[in-house]
């Protein structure tokens, strides 16, 4: 009787010992030495309401690796990478308002719940893996049921010594599996304590596991946590290159790299398919976005978020997303396509989304594709209809008591025939009689009343072109709100220029820090000095704000003397 294969690969394969969870948790002493510290906790508090979470986690990933040959691929690597992640992520809440519009009072109620949440957050980030990339047999065969049950207690319950790991493969990335088992790590207990009081704290906790932003607030717990992650991982490639080789760089880029495209397709004007001066076109061969000029706005994106190693150039960015099946390429294995939008007279070098739904899926309002193919062969120009030679049709003569509109006079007055042909002769008619002249003379009536005052100014933003294009669109919409009644005004004018919230540029989906940066370039922004903050603290609408002040020269119609002061800048 020939053997089983699985005897056969369990010959060859050594597996992983089946370790007590404490023996798992003692080689990481000196990381949970520093988790404490970080708390600020007593030992006998640590023990009681973080060291449950850490014994649970052990337990549900034991000894696996995160990847099969890539970063934290040894074993209890995916242990490693949850729980250095969770430090950091943790450690960046120190520099952190949440709950920025709550009172201070609530702030610092609800502060112990969004530091907990947010060491969650890191320390669950990558649970998915464990659902989507790999299959965990004992040394019977059995397969471990990944959603029922934690490793730990599967191999206590089977009594095995040893298990065995098999990657799948082709294995596609599943961010959204990791809640299904996040109630196999997080007590009951601990997440009624971090809905208590609120009701935001576990959705955006749930938003940064699963992978799924939150649109109508900025998700800060996410954004420490993917910002960690990046430099974890960032931190263990080149460990691994100097000690072992050349690992896989760049193959855990494509979450941010699709994550940004996500919001910027949800946040930014200029991202809404089909609109003037868009980076996506969206027709009835698929969804296209303009190359490189998509990269820029995704790298800018990025570089606000202070994420390690992203890469810099578009031709890297483009070859991880056509490597992790994000973009298509051509039939004749080409990386970029050529498209010709409706406002283009020329062909554009664009990418190809593999699937819209993979950038569109969830932004409101839906796009609508375009009727026409926008796939054209490179240097295709638009050409327009010239009009015909034959003469044109003399107009039909205007009805009586028709007046001609001014328009109209320049056209007859500017035509060859007016020219060659010769004037009319000037109307002989009588002179008025001397009673008429006398009526002439007299004493007019009084004069009509006069015309309504002229409106207000129309405030427009002028910015430089080489102005990031996100940012340029959030500016235009926040100078277009002066226009309207003084209570809808998203910005208000200060002696220095006009004063924009931090908050309205974020509920446009631009992060302040690219907004300060990108005004920084093209010297728009006041108050930048070398060694001052780039914000200033306004009272706005009768509470103190955070925000930048934006040179009055590059909005039209914008005079700050001409304002009552709706802003005071605090010293």
């Amino acid at each position: 009787m020939s053997p089983s294969p699985l005897k056969a690969f369990a010959a060859t394969d050594p597996g992983f010992p089946a370790l007590p969870v404490a023996d798992l948790l003692a080689s990481a002493d000196d990381l949970r030495s520093r988790i404490r510290l970080c708390f600020g906790l007593s030992r006998d508090a640590f023990d009681a309401e973080v060291q449950p979470l850490l014994q649970r986690y052990s337990s549900y990933v034991h000894l696996l690796p995160a990847t099969a040959d890539n970063y934290f691929s040894t074993p209890a690597g995916l242990l490693n990478l949850g729980l250095e992640v969770a430090f950091y992520s943790l450690q960046g809440t120190d520099a952190h308002i949440f709950s920025g519009r709550s009172t201070i009072s609530v702030r610092r109620q609800l502060e112990p719940r969004w530091r907990l949440a947010t060491f969650i957050g890191g320390l669950c980030c990558e649970l998915h893996r464990v659902l989507s990339h790999l299959i965990v047999t004992d040394e019977a065969g059995g397969e471990w049921p990944q959603f029922l049950i934690p490793l730990g207690d599967w191999l206590a319950s089977r009594s095995a010594t040893r298990y065995f790991v098999r990657w799948r493969p082709n294995a596609t990335e599943s961010r959204g599996l990791g809640v299904f088992v996040l109630p196999l790590v997080v007590p009951e207990a601990t997440l009624q304590y971090l809905a208590q009081d609120n009701s935001i704290i576990v959705p955006h906790l749930l938003s940064s596991v699963s992978g799924q932003p939150v649109y109508r607030d900025h998700n800060v717990l996410d954004a420490l946590v993917r910002r960690s992650l990046a430099l974890v991982i960032d931190r263990n490639l080149q460990a691994n290159a100097d000690r072992y080789g050349v690992p896989q760089f760049g193959s855990h880029l494509e979450r941010y790299l699709v994550d940004a495209m996500r919001r910027l397709a949800s946040g930014s004007p200029s991202w809404f398919p089909n609109r003037e001066k868009s980076r996506a076109w969206l027709g009835s061969d698929g969804l296209f976005l303009l190359w490189p000029q998509a990269a820029h706005d995704v790298q800018a994106l990025l570089e606000a978020d202070q994420l390690a190693g992203i890469p810099k150039a578009p031709e890297t960015v483009l070859d991880l997303l056509l490597e992790a099946g994000v973009f298509a390429r051509q039939p004749d294995g080409a990386s970029t396509w050529f498209v010709l939008p409706p406002e283009l007279k020329t062909a554009a070098e664009a990418v190809k989304l593999a699937s819209p739904a993979i950038l569109l899926n969830g932004v409101t309002p839906p796009a609508e594709p375009l009727a026409i193919s926008l796939v054209c062969p490179p240097g295709t120009t638009r050409t327009t209809q010239k009009p015909t030679t034959t003469a044109p049709a003399p107009a039909p003569a205007p009805p009586p008591g028709t007046q001609f509109s001014l328009l109209d006079a320049t056209e007859v007055a500017t035509s060859p025939a007016a020219r060659t042909s010769p004037p009319p002769p000037v109307s002989q008619t009588p002179a008025p009689p001397p009673a008429v002249v006398a009526d002439l003379a007299a004493p007019s009536p009084p004069p009509a009343p006069s015309p309504p005052p002229a409106a207000a100014p129309t405030f427009k933003l002028n910015a430089p072109m080489r102005l990031n294009p996100a940012v340029r669109d959030a500016l235009a919409a926040i100078v277009g709100t002066l226009n309207g009644p003084g209570s809808a005004a998203a910005a208000a004018p200060i002696a220095a220029g006009l004063f924009v919230p931090l908050a309205e540029l974020e509920r446009r989906g631009v992060q302040p820090a690219l907004a300060g940066r990108a005004l920084a370039d093209v010297g728009l922004l006041v108050h930048a000095g070398r060694d001052g903050p780039a914000t200033v603290t306004a009272d706005f609408r009768g509470e103190p704000t955070i925000g930048l002040v934006v040179a009055p020269a590059c909005i039209d119609g914008f005079d700050p003397a001409a304002f009552e002061p709706a802003a005071h800048e605090e010293p």
